[in-house]
């Protein structure tokens, strides 16, 4: 994500993109729920610990593949198989973090993707044809075992229609499959034991998906984004409410305890 700095509509401090999106997962984010996030996704780990020193000081999170339980950040790193990670309360092998998800012992899972369509479903594994990729992903580590998890929350930094596509070039993680006639039919299989899907949340605005249709619908667009905009570099017809609004800015003093853990400003540049 390149560096773009956004005015504070409300007056306040301005702040970056990946800051607006850090802060805006974290408001999503409830007390006491056990969390686990992406390998890659640093703003995700600093959404989790924002949380923790804001609204919600019993929630818990593990920091992607090094099994860190409540990180401190100190500091904000990019990836979570840095060390830095390991100044944390615990550290939980992956065989017991497995066994926590496949037993539906995970709240909230926080993951990235390549691609996602409007069902949810996301690609983390290839890009064009999958005999002959243009492109590899990180693959599905813990991402097919999502159907476990009570909600799924994707952070999307470049939504364009490339990410936002009708049709995966490979599904990685289910979100609602075909539709919801589908969806329920792996829920009463037992294929599907978590809630599925509950959250996108780009660098042009927020996301969740109509209870009845399953499909992605918009809650909010960030300030400076026009809805047009928002559609348009979404490759699929959105589902768009009657009212629509705008993503909350971040307050000062979220901004004060962002920037303290993030001394490297990796929210202020590139995520």
């Amino acid at each position: 994500m390149s560096q773009i700095v956004l005015e504070d509509i409300s007056g306040g401090s301005a702040y970056s993109l990946p800051e607006l999106m850090t802060t805006t997962l974290a408001h999503y984010l409830r007390d006491g729920e056990v969390v686990g996030t992406g390998g890659g996704l640093a703003l995700a780990r600093a959404a989790c610990r924002l949380a923790q020193l804001t609204h919600a000081p019993n929630l818990n999170y593990v920091a992607g593949g090094s099994g860190a339980v409540n990180s401190e950040l100190a500091p904000l790193v990019a990836s979570s198989g840095d060390y830095t990670n390991l100044i944390c309360e615990a550290v939980v092998p992956m065989s017991d973090w497995l066994d926590n998800l496949t037993r539906g012992g995970l709240n909230t899972f926080i993951a990235s993707g390549l691609q996602i369509d409007k069902y949810g479903n996301v690609n983390q594994s290839l890009l064009g044809d999958p005999a002959n990729p243009s492109l590899r992903g990180s693959g599905g580590a813990l991402l097919p075992l999502l159907t476990a998890a009570r909600r799924i929350i994707y952070c999307l930094p470049n939504h364009s229609p490339r990410t936002f596509v009708p049709k995966l070039d490979f599904r990685t993680a289910p979100g609602f499959l075909d539709g919801p006639a589908s969806w329920l039919k792996a829920k009463a299989d037992g294929l599907y034991t978590g809630g599925g899907p509950a959250l996108v949340i780009s660098n042009l605005g927020v996301m969740d998906f109509d209870p009845e249709t399953k499909v992605m619908r918009l809650i909010a667009v960030h300030p400076g984004v026009t809805l047009q905009q928002l559609q348009a570099a979404t490759g699929f017809e959105l589902v768009i409410p009657p009212k629509g609004a705008y993503t909350p800015v971040p307050t000062q003093r979220e901004l004060e305890i962002l920037r303290e853990m993030d001394e490297n400003g990796l929210l202020r540049s590139t995520q």
